[in-house]
Parts: C-alpha cells; sequence; structure tokens
C-alpha cells in the first residue's frame, strides 16, 4: 500500500489530493499545513512514496522542503506553485527529480502527475533491486575468487585447479560455490 503526504494551507487542494492518491491507490496519507508539521512526517513516519507541496506554505515557500525530502527519500514530489514563477521554480528543482505544476492546476493535469509519479517509483524500484541482485552477485564472484586465490597459495593449485575443485566441492556436499568458498576461507584465513 502506497504512503503519500500532502503539504498544504488550502483544505481544497488537500481535498482534492487525497481523492486522486485514493483513486491512484495511496491507502494512508498523512496532511500537513506547514513545512516544519511536514518535515516531522518526514523523519517520524516510514518513507512516503509521494509527497505533494502547495506552494506557498505559512512558515516558508516550500521549495526547500521539497529539495530535502528529495535528497533524505526515494520520494516522487510535486510542487504545485504559481504559474507566473513555475517555469523559475521547475529550472532550479529540476535535477533532483521534483516535478512541478503550475497553478491552476486542473484535476485531470494533477491526476496525470500523480500517475507518472508512481509510475517512475515503481520503475526505480524494479532498477533498485536489480542494482542490489547485480552487487550480490558481484560480491560472491568476489568471495569465490577469494577462496580460489587462497587455495593456490597454500595448496599450490593452478587458477583451472581451484575452480574445478570448487565445483566439484559443491557439487559432493551439494552447498552453492559460495558456501564452499567461505568454508575455504574460513579454513585457511
Amino acid at each position: 500500500m502506497e504512503r503519500a503526504i500532502i503539504v498544504s494551507a488550502n483544505c481544497d487542494v488537500s481535498e482534492l489530493s487525497e481523492q486522486l492518491l485514493r483513486i491512484e491507490g495511496c491507502g494512508i496519507t498523512a496532511v500537513a499545513s506547514s513545512c516544519s508539521e511536514a518535515r516531522r512526517l518526514v523523519k517520524n513516519d516510514t518513507e512516503p512514496e509521494v509527497v505533494i507541496i502547495n506552494t506557498p506554505l505559512p512558515d516558508e515557500f516550500g521549495q526547500e522542503l521539497a529539495e530535502m525530502i528529495a535528497e533524505t527519500t526515494p520520494a516522487g514530489i510535486i510542487l504545485i506553485c504559481g504559474g507566473d514563477i513555475a517555469d523559475d521554480i521547475a529550472d532550479r528543482v529540476s535535477d533532483s527529480g521534483i516535478n512541478v505544476l503550475a497553478r491552476p492546476v486542473t484535476r485531470e493535469e494533477l491526476q496525470r502527475t500523480i500517475r507518472l509519479v508512481l509510475a517512475s517509483r515503481v520503475r526505480m524500484a524494479g532498477v533498485k533491486r536489480e542494482s542490489s541482485d547485480i552487487m550480490s552477485r558481484i560480491e560472491e564472484m568476489r568471495t569465490i575468487n577469494r577462496a580460489k586465490t587462497t587455495l593456490m597459495k597454500y595448496l599450490k593449485f593452478t587458477e583451472p585447479q581451484a575452480h574445478k575443485y570448487i565445483e566439484k566441492q559443491a557439487m559432493n556436499n551439494r552447498q552453492t560455490r559460495l558456501e564452499v568458498a567461505v568454508r575455504i576461507l574460513a579454513q585457511y584465513e
């Protein structure tokens, strides 16, 4: 279930955003009316998937809040601001991955942006998972190579002999090559 935070001093924008988030599957939505309240929510809650900030806010504009959330969480951020400054704000925050909408915002435009942010998050989660898998495979290969080097050092095996030894031990003991490598490293190091 998606988590969202809406930061707005305007109740109409908060209600519309909450409706649209619910339609898109965000089940848990927290609403804050100031930047300081939103900062507490971000620090105390589990990380939100989506944050909608309707500027200006009573205690600060909101751009700094958006940048802080972008730096500290993987949340998708939508920053709504006046049409006269939207392009300038968008130029300043585009490197942070913050989506800027110019007011007045239509219901359809906000819903389309929420869908885009959620779709981007799903895609980024897949990339992150894939990256994590690749890193664990690299670490596994490093451990196996260290075990081969250890066998070559202590038992005077050649690299092909060490490779074959690890493969054979894994097959005979019904273990993975990583488990065999860890056992070899524990034995000799």
